[in-house]
């Protein structure tokens, strides 16, 4: 958001944590997620503002609820840009070639309208227009006004046949997307924004895509599973905790994707799913560091109880990462909703 506003935040893949305890002391908000006071990589200062999942009822890069207007933005671009490759090595290009038959059989020559919500930075934009040909214009969404001009400035300029690539800004409340808000459109995009919505946020969203007949491509949605290796007796403690804290106040969390399916098969759309997991090694190893430090930090608000031994094992963890030692897997979904058209396209 998206834009998990999504990761989304979302671009967010997931919700951050506030944690009790010294797992995460004071690191809410903009201020991302913290770790122990000693251990490698997890001195005061050293956490990207925003990096992490976010905590419940809240948004990162898609304002979905009414909130204050001065509300600070959740996600810094220092965060989005580092998840960025990982995201893009992680989106599913078996979704490509339906969308790219449905797209070439849309009436009329006027080029692509595709609408991105929660857009953050811009990475879906930048990972999708060079993968599909044909003039294109990008309509992107997002409550933050900075990270839209972001957005905007960085955007690409041509599409992979080299037609060319134009873009505008939008920045309003998603909750309220409509079929005649996305009139004309002919793609809905966002990534990691299915499981920081609730049921009703959903139902909104497919309701917005299927009564405009256009298809779309939600990408990184939360699994509920991680695998790290080497594995860690506490491993499943903290994954069942952490999906625990994201369906906290009614939100999707990891049941995100099959509510997707029902709600979207349920409008007569053709759904396909996809795995589109982050695999994270050495060379990712600080996106890793900001990713465990949020992880845990969520597990730990869940359950307060886990704190000490949390502490532990972040440090641990952390130690293991800076080493180039640690392997970590988190399973995310992409998923394609096909509408049926309602211009005449095939």
């Amino acid at each position: 958001m998206a834009t998990r506003t999504a990761d989304v935040p979302t671009e967010a893949g997931g919700h951050e944590a506030k944690a009790v305890g010294s797992v995460a002391e004071g690191t809410q908000g903009t201020q991302g997620t913290d770790g122990p006071g000693t251990g490698p990589a997890v001195a005061a200062g050293s956490v990207i503002p925003g990096a992490g999942p976010a905590r419940p009822g809240e948004r990162a890069t898609v304002r979905l609820r009414d909130t204050g207007p001065d509300e600070p933005p959740r996600y810094a671009p220092e965060w989005l840009e580092l998840r960025e490759p990982a995201d893009a090595a992680a989106r599913s290009h078996d979704l490509l070639d339906p969308l790219r038959i449905r797209l070439a059989n849309l009436p009329g020559k006027a080029g692509l309208v595709i609408h991105d919500l929660g857009c953050g930075t811009g990475s879906m934009g930048r990972w999708l227009a060079s993968r599909l040909d044909g003039a294109q214009h990008w309509v992107l969404h997002d409550r933050d006004p900075y990270l839209l001009h972001f957005a905007a400035v960085a955007s690409p300029r041509s599409a992979a046949d080299g037609s060319r690539v134009s873009v505008e800004t939008r920045r309003g409340d998603v909750a309220r997307l409509t079929a005649d808000g996305l009139a004309g459109a002919s793609l809905v995009t966002a990534s990691a924004l299915l499981d920081v919505l609730t049921r009703e946020e959903l139902e909104t969203l497919a309701d917005a895509c299927t009564g405009a007949g256009c298809p779309a491509l939600l990408t990184l949605s939360v699994a509920g599973r991680v695998e790290l290796s080497p594995s860690d007796p506490m491993d499943a403690e903290i994954t069942e905790a952490f999906n625990a804290h994201q369906r906290r106040d009614g939100l999707l969390g990891p049941d995100a994707v099959d509510a997707a399916c029902e709600a979207f098969s349920e409008r007569g759309a053709t759904v396909r799913v996809n795995p589109s997991p982050w695999r994270l090694g050495p060379g990712e190893a600080e996106l890793t560091a900001q990713w465990l430090r949020g992880w845990v930090g969520a597990a730990v608000e869940e359950r307060p109880e886990l704190a000490a031994r949390a502490e532990r094992y972040l440090h641990d963890r952390l130690a293991a990462c800076e080493a180039g030692d640690l392997h970590v897997t988190v399973h995310h979904s992409d998923l394609l909703a096909m509408s049926r058209p309602t211009g005449g396209a095939s």
